[in-house]
């Protein structure tokens, strides 16, 4: 089992949810966030005064799976986020130990589905 974390676009996230549903992917869970990297922000003017942004709006993506389901996940997160700029984004694999579903108290890649 594994727990892939995309940091993408704000406005691909339609086009991700689509990619993933191609892909037999329907569960996530999603999170607005703030964050940089390579492009570093912007400044902006406001009444005169010069104000720099460094932290831009970001959604977080989690999505665990069960390990015949991590390349088709990745893949597809790729092809709805790419777009070939900096800021794209980027995909975070972990190993994920454990899952239990609270529901019924099933664990492993049965409780992920």
């Amino acid at each position: 089992m594994k727990m892939i974390i995309a940091m993408i676009q704000p406005h691909k996230l339609p086009d991700v949810k689509k990619a993933l549903y191609k892909a037999d992917v329907f569960k996530m869970t999603v999170t607005n966030t703030l964050g940089c990297g390579q492009q570093r922000g912007y400044t902006e003017t406001y009444r005169g005064v010069i104000h720099k942004v460094n932290l831009l709006k970001k959604v977080r993506i989690e999505i665990a799976v069960n390990d015949d389901f991590v390349e088709p996940t990745i893949e597809a997160i790729i092809k709805g986020a790419g777009t070939g700029n900096i800021g794209d984004g980027k995909i975070f694999v972990l190993d994920l130990p454990e899952c239990i579903r609270i529901r019924t108290g099933e664990r492993g890649g049965d409780a992920i589905g």
